[in-house]
């Protein structure tokens, strides 16, 4: 059914434009929009390789569940029965992208300090995952996965291997997206 308004000369037709055009020597140009939620960032890799939503302040939730444990089970085995190599292997990762913007050559195969201080730690007074806490911390943080410091040591306390797999998986979601596709 016609409402009249479609002919009506007094409203003025705009068409939409996807994208905006400037005026060169050469001829006009066009520019791309701005970048999205799920772009790459200088420094790393996809940080949303999943596409996962935003809130309001920008947070997003894991890329896999707390539960998810069984989605990576060398991982899943390593972190139960030597959770000293799976810390160090993450903290290396992390860092490593962190400082070069690229997986670790090496993945974090060997041990380093760092497992060894969580072996000590572990061994001496049953407390290694204190050093999880802050591992996660600043996972949450390169992602920015809504959480808090409290959640963090919830987690690390209740479930020291569910805990370093899933930030294992969420390490491994940025190294794949930056690896050269073939």
């Amino acid at each position: 059914m016609a409402s009249g308004k479609e002919n009506d000369p007094t409203i003025p037709v705009v068409a939409p434009t996807a994208i905006s055009e400037k005026s060169t020597p050469q001829g006009p140009q066009s520019t791309q929009p701005g970048p999205t939620a799920n772009m790459s960032v200088s420094g790393g890799g996809n940080r949303n390789v999943l596409n996962l939503p935003l809130d309001a302040e920008g947070k997003r939730d894991w890329s896999h569940g707390i539960c998810d444990c069984f989605g990576d089970i060398g991982t899943c085995c390593l972190a139960w029965w030597c959770p000293c190599l799976a810390h160090a292997r993450n903290k290396r990762r992390l860092d490593h992208l962190e400082a070069h913007g690229t997986p670790d050559p090496e993945r974090g195969v060997r041990c380093s300090s760092d497992g060894w201080i969580y072996a000590c730690i572990e061994f001496s007074c049953n407390m290694g995952w204190a050093l999880q806490v802050a591992t996660r911390g600043n996972i949450r943080q390169r992602y920015s996965i809504r959480g808090s410091s409290a959640e963090d040591f919830c987690t690390a306390y209740c479930c020291q291997p569910c805990d370093l797999v899933q930030g294992s998986r969420e390490l491994q979601l940025e190294e794949e997206s930056l690896e050269p596709r073939l």
